[in-house]
């Protein structure tokens, strides 16, 4: 029996039975605040403020893809804030932009890949590794950089400040971030994997995905990985923006990235989600940022909103048990 157009119509708007989740109530709240904003600030449809939307929510954008991968698989990870920080701290270190830029992804390839290893060889809780790794990467990037300093290689300012025909750099940074992650997800094996152990873990068989031949603790530990790459991309970009290290820059980074994954429709537990459903997620919270700045609210209400969000879209997804 074919469906009717009102029932394709609410398993859209709900994402009831869909592998992408909810994403397209968010994206019509997505246009309305656009229309919001554009009626009731005269700032917001200025160029320098769009220019400016933009380029504050790149980070945002880059740490979200991130941490979809570990969500997918029914993770998190809660150090990618201090992976971002640590990046900009080693950025601003008087060393050669050519150690220090193939560093920070190397060292957060080994911060990734502990992670994983402590999942999937260890056992330990996602939320307990990767809180235990953010301590350890928070104090060390304390030790570099106490306090906001230092000076960044001149090639990262102009990998974020520069133009080409107008067009502001974060631009490519956002469609390089989209074109890969896009690649991993949908262009390759792995992203099917990734589907298929979330899959398993969100109906209570971990082992489903090892079932069917897929190297379920690899993948996962790639996961780990792939998200500490985006953070340290992320600490890159926003190096480039504060021509400086860090040490605070990254906080609570971690838990916006995981409200917008949320957001646009992943769901915590795995196996369900898209990446332009995450896009729309960090359309979301940066609208709602710049909306408020434009404003004047108080970033304390900001911070409190961005609770709230959270809570209500997770409490919206279907879950069989209390957690994620």
């Amino acid at each position: 029996m074919t469906p009717s157009p009102s029932a394709i119509l609410g398993k859209l708007l709900t994402g009831r039975g869909s592998r992408q989740g909810l994403w397209l109530l968010p994206l019509l709240i997505t246009l309305a605040m656009v229309l919001w904003l554009a009626a009731t600030t005269s700032q917001f449809g200025q160029w320098n403020n769009l220019a400016n939307l933009v380029a504050q929510g790149m980070p945002l954008l880059i740490t979200a893809v991130g941490q979809m991968f570990v969500v997918l698989v029914g993770g998190l990870d809660l150090s990618i804030g201090s992976v971002v920080s640590f990046t900009t701290a080693i950025l601003a270190l008087d060393l050669p932009a050519g150690i220090t830029i193939p560093g920070v992804f190397i060292f957060a390839a080994l911060i990734g890949a502990t992670n994983g290893y402590c999942v999937t060889r260890l056992n330990v809780h996602p939320i307990v590794a990767t809180l235990a790794t953010q301590y350890v990467v928070l104090g060390i990037t304390r030790v570099l950089r106490p306090v906001s300093g230092g000076s960044v290689p001149e090639v990262v300012r102009w990998a974020v400040d520069g133009s080409v025909a107008g067009i502001p750099f974060p631009v490519f940074w956002g469609i390089a971030t989209i074109l890969i992650a896009w690649k991993l997800l949908y262009g390759s094996r792995y992203g099917l994997h990734l589907f298929a152990i979330g899959g398993g873990v969100a109906s209570g068989s971990t082992d489903a995905a090892r079932n069917f031949g897929i190297p379920a603790s690899r993948n996962i530990l790639l996961a780990y990985v792939v998200c500490s790459l985006f953070a340290a991309l992320a600490g890159v970009f926003l190096a480039g923006r504060i021509v400086s290290g860090d040490p605070n820059v990254g906080l609570f980074m971690e838990l916006d990235a995981i409200t917008a994954v949320a957001i646009g429709g992943t769901q915590l537990s795995g196996g369900v989600g898209s990446l332009h459903g995450t896009i729309v997620g960090v359309a979301v919270l940066a609208l709602l940022s710049n909306g408020m700045n434009l404003l004047n609210v108080t970033p304390f209400v900001q911070t409190a909103i961005k609770g709230i969000l959270l809570m209500a879209v997770v409490a919206l997804q279907s879950r069989k048990k209390i957690g994620l």
